[in-house]
């Protein structure tokens, strides 16, 4: 049933990238500006929203190709790209004491969620470097 909505899903999965990439970066530039609208409550509860559909569309995707974490690669980079990703948010948004380790976190926290959209696109674990000549 749900392989007949794949691509409606799909749009879902990557209009919520966007978006939770979009709040992420807005949140993390207004912590490193010392603004205390980053932990607003309307902005953390659609964080929650958002990052809560993009997971489940994730997992209804992986369901319809019967591809999955631990068995194809380049979904097992998603994984641990998201896991990584995860922890440099919750240090860029929460747990750094300085503002120099808040840009640092997101900073490296951009560059993973660029690799893990590399991943996404190429279908391959090493993402946008698989594009590089060899």
């Amino acid at each position: 049933m749900a392989a007949a909505h794949f691509g409606q899903i799909l749009t879902l999965h990557v209009g919520c990238v966007a978006l939770s990439g979009g709040l992420f970066s807005v949140r993390g530039l207004l912590r490193v500006a010392g603004n205390p609208a980053a932990n607003h409550p309307l902005l953390r509860m659609s964080a929650v929203v958002i990052d809560t559909t993009l997971l489940t569309a994730a997992v209804l995707l992986t369901l319809i190709v019967h591809q999955y974490p631990f068995v194809n690669a380049w979904l097992t980079a998603k994984v641990l790209l998201l896991t990584v990703y995860i922890a440099l948010g919750t240090i860029a948004l929460k747990r750094a004491q300085t503002r120099a380790v808040r840009i640092a976190a997101l900073l490296a926290a951009w560059t993973t969620y660029a690799f893990i959209i590399g991943v996404a696109v190429t279908r391959d674990a090493f993402g946008w470097l698989s594009l590089l000549p060899r």
